[in-house]
This record gives structure tokens, C-alpha cells and sequence, in this order.
């Protein structure tokens, strides 16, 4: 078993993490438009449900149309939980029940590989996900296409930030009910107060500023701007605080990982 120093120490990535990432495509792409369609009928229904029946009560919302508004959560959303569910139900599966992942180290790749390729493969799948929603609300009009583009290259990263979260638990997780634990004492309430509903303004000040520490929440002052024709605000700070979710969850998941397989 790999003693504690050795767990924590710093990734040792190669491009070898590809054939890995290309294996998992291959598999998915056997079901890929179910895989597509089922990631987009919860967010769609979400935007258009509360939409049109919350938009008649609240026709506006910062200046803007409510379903307009909503559009930019429902893009983030549909991110995290796309990554989310990728490396914690199909993550598990190769992991744990499948031994996917041992059989894959019979080859000369390393376990850093075997989890680096399952977080970008997750953020791959969230970044369909997220411009699948995309291209639905600019069917329908919804958004200012002007800076729409930009937002691809922020959902992947928002998809790596998710998907690293995620492996944390599948690092932790003995079976599959343990995942219940994260969404609901971490993706529902998260959820509910980052702005993807109402604005996070309408919160008390102590909720308000727990809100500004998670990372959904500056996922979306990035996206809802963009999605409404503007440039956001304290771009940096709000990238910087995704990439580092991202980066110290992927360590930690990654340490973790080590002293449950490296034994």
C-alpha cells in the first residue's frame, strides 16, 4: 500500500491519459443519442416549465425576460451535472464493480492516466451537454449570440471543476447510495442558491456570501452575461476560482484513488 507521502504526491500526467479518453468515447458513442437526450430533457424541462409558468408571475428579472435569465443557469446546470453523474455512476462502474480501470493498468499506463482521462472524458460529455443547451436556447431566441461562442471553452472547464468534484466521491464511495449524500447535501442545495433560479442579490448577506464561495456560482456570473450580449465582470477572480476547485479536487480525488487501488 502506498504510504500517505507517496498518495499526495504531484500528478505525474503523460499523454498516454488519450488512448484512455479515446476507449471511454468509444464505448459512449454506441449510445450516444440516448446519452445526449437524456442529459438534455432535464434541463429543457426546467427552462421551459419554469420559464413560461414562473415567467407569467415574474415577466422580468434584472432587466431581462425570466426564461432568459433562467437560460444561462440551466447552461451551467446542465454542465455540473452532466460531469457530475459521468464520474460518479460511469466512473464507479469502471472503477469499482467492472475493475475497468485494473485491466487498463495491465498496460503500461499509469493510474494518474487512468483518472486524468476520466476527467477530461466527463468534461468532454459536459461540454455536449452544455452546447446542446446552448444550441436549443438560440433556436428558440433566447439569448444574444454575440459573445455565444465563448461560452464553450468556459463550460469545459466548468466540466472539469465538476468532474473532479465528483471523483473525489468515487474515490471515497463503497457503493453506489453513497452519491446520494453529494447531491443532496451539495449539488441541490448548491443549486438553489448560486444564481441559477433567482439572483443570488435576493439571499440574506450569510447565505449571500457562502453562495459567492462556491464554484457554480461564478460559473454563472461568467455565463449569463455572455448569453445576455454583455462582457461579465471580475473575469480573473471568477476563473481562478473554478480552475482551482478543479485543480485541488482532481489532486485530492487523485491521492485518494491511490490509496484505495495502489495497495
Amino acid at each position: 500500500m502506498p504510504t500517505s507521502a507517496s498518495s499526495w504526491r504531484a500528478p505525474q500526467l503523460s499523454r498516454r491519459f488519450i488512448p484512455v479518453w479515446r476507449r471511454n468515447f468509444l464505448v459512449w458513442r454506441k449510445l450516444a443519442l440516448p446519452s445526449v437526450l437524456g442529459n438534455l430533457a432535464d434541463p429543457v424541462i426546467y427552462l421551459f416549465g419554469l420559464g413560461f409558468g414562473i415567467g407569467m408571475l415574474v415577466p422580468e428579472v434584472g432587466g431581462v425576460r425570466y426564461i432568459s435569465f433562467l437560460a444561462a443557469g440551466m447552461v451551467c446546470y446542465s454542465t455540473m451535472n452532466a460531469a457530475s453523474f459521468e464520474v460518479l455512476y460511469s466512473g464507479f462502474s469502471r472503477m469499482h464493480v467492472q475493475k475497468t480501470w485494473e485491466a487498463i493498468m495491465n498496460a503500461p499506463i499509469d493510474l494518474d492516466d487512468v483518472v486524468f482521462a476520466e476527467l477530461v472524458w466527463a468534461a468532454s460529455k459536459a461540454l455536449l451537454s452544455g452546447a446542446a443547451i446552448l444550441l436549443v436556447i438560440s433556436a428558440f431566441g433566447l439569448v444574444d449570440t454575440r459573445y455565444v461562442l465563448w461560452l464553450l471553452p468556459l463550460i469545459f472547464l466548468v466540466g472539469l471543476a465538476f468532474a473532479a468534484l465528483g471523483l473525489v466521491m468515487t474515490a471515497l464511495a463503497p457503493s453506489y447510495d453513497f452519491f446520494m449524500y453529494y447531491f443532496t447535501l451539495f449539488i441541490t442545495p448548491m443549486t438553489l442558491v448560486s444564481g441559477v433560479f433567482f439572483p443570488i442579490e435576493q439571499l440574506p448577506p450569510a447565505l449571500r456570501t457562502a453562495a459567492t464561495l462556491l464554484p457554480l456560482t461564478h460559473a454563472i456570473e461568467l455565463a449569463r452575461p455572455l448569453l445576455l450580449g454583455r462582457l461579465p465582470e471580475n473575469v480573473a477572480l471568477h476563473l481562478g476560482v473554478i480552475a482551482g476547485y478543479g485543480t485541488a479536487a482532481f489532486w485530492l480525488a487523485l491521492a485518494l484513488t491511490r490509496r484505495r487501488l495502489l495497495k
